[in-house]
């Protein structure tokens, strides 16, 4: 049943409709892909840890891999290191109970900020690799804080990933995480000149024995990520982290060359984009526009400047969906946000069907302007997350 809801600053009653995606969808044949999932907290603070595996769920049953303990999940930001340990190895029993996918982050969040030396930092890769492998789930080596605070060289990422791959038993995913969702991160890889990066990164592939599937890239740039795309080896996989530009890169070239995709968007955008892929895979390239076009302009307002405040539109949608029963994040990251913010959130979700329920859905935005100050003063963005 279609809603209304009259917002503030608008002049007309918003109609928002009841979308006609189905109630799940199977996974993709034509694209691999994986939504990283958020966390939902407690208001009083901690991990609401049923409410974080049901959206879990959420996701699987629309067809997409999840990718566990990421930046979307607050990795750094909000997840401590032993939260996110205890994440994974739920995630990954769920997955194993369902038969689903699953793909975790292994990162090096086990060690204080600031320089480290690099065997510090390989052992703290391989701890987590092994931990990851260990739970049952795929691994994502994730960019590293200490290792853009220590490197001194693109030679030390070399080092430190040939070591760290050794340790896995199965190929893995590496994560390119650019400095607009982690600042912490720039100069990623030995150079902030993306070409030069990236020679960084193939080197690496070529060398890795088979022991990476694929690449994870976020930095939203989608002319780099096509220039890369072309230049990775057979079977080496790019997942497009583009929340701006996803849209085009997964539906592919006139060249036959396409995406595969890693996104925190997809947690925002599940049905719209689950039904989006299942008309790719029955070649209906005018489904997959008229289904996946409309969430752009939403994924780009979620994570628009400051990038890495994205997750607080992730989770408000969450919520206004029923999947969780506070909006709430961990370390008080709900507020990074302005009301004026959330609202056009609203507004776009309703014109891209990414609001299952729209009785439900009017109901809890009218709750949150009910209680939300139309004007709010914003955090320090000068600051790293």
């Amino acid at each position: 049943m279609n809603a209304q809801i009259v917002l503030p600053g608008r002049a007309a009653p918003l109609d928002v409709p009841t979308p006609a995606w189905a109630a799940g969808y199977p996974p993709p044949v034509r694209r691999s892909v994986y939504a990283a999932a958020h966390v939902a907290a407690c208001p009083g603070g901690g991990i609401d840890w049923d409410a974080t595996l049901r959206f879990r769920e959420e996701l699987w049953r629309y067809g997409f891999g999840v990718a566990e303990a990421m930046d979307t999940a607050q990795r750094g930001m909000g997840l401590t290191f032993g939260q996110a340990r205890e994440l994974i190895s739920r995630s990954s029993a769920r997955a194993a109970e369902l038969g689903m996918r699953i793909a975790s982050g292994a990162g090096t969040d086990q060690l204080t900020a600031g320089v480290h030396s690099l065997t510090a930092i390989i052992g703290a890769y391989a701890d987590q690799v092994d931990f990851v492998q260990a739970a049952g789930s795929q691994v994502i080596v994730m960019a590293s804080r200490a290792l853009a605070a220590s490197a001194r060289s693109a030679d030390d990422y070399l080092e430190v990933y040939r070591q760290v791959l050794t340790v896995a038993r199965q190929p893995v995913l590496l994560h390119w995480l650019g400095a607009a969702f982690d600042p912490a991160l720039r100069g990623y890889w030995g150079s902030e000149d993306l070409e030069a990066a990236a020679d960084t990164v193939l080197r690496l592939v070529e060398r890795a024995d088979g022991k990476v599937a694929g690449i994870k890239l976020s930095v939203l740039d989608a002319s780099h990520e096509r220039t890369l795309r072309r230049r990775l080896p057979s079977g080496v996989r790019l997942y497009t982290g583009d929340d701006y530009n996803y849209a085009e890169l997964i539906r592919g070239d006139a060249d036959g060359r396409y995406s595969d995709a890693l996104l925190g968007a997809f947690a925002a955008i599940t049905a719209p984009a689950a039904a989006a892929l299942h008309a790719l895979d029955l070649g209906d390239l005018a489904g997959y526009d008229a289904a996946m076009e409309p969430t752009v302009a939403l994924s780009r307002l979620i994570f628009a400047e400051p990038t890495y405040d994205y997750k607080v539109g992730v989770a408000f949608l969450a919520w206004l969906n029923g999947f969780q029963p506070h909006f709430a994040m961990l370390a008080g990251w709900q507020d990074r946000r302005s009301p004026e913010h959330l609202i056009g959130i609203f507004e776009l979700a309703a014109a891209a069907g990414a609001l299952h329920d729209p009785q439900l859905a009017v109901g809890r935005m009218s709750e949150y302007l009910a209680s939300a100050p139309r004007s709010r003063a914003q955090p320090d963005r000068r600051r790293v997350p």
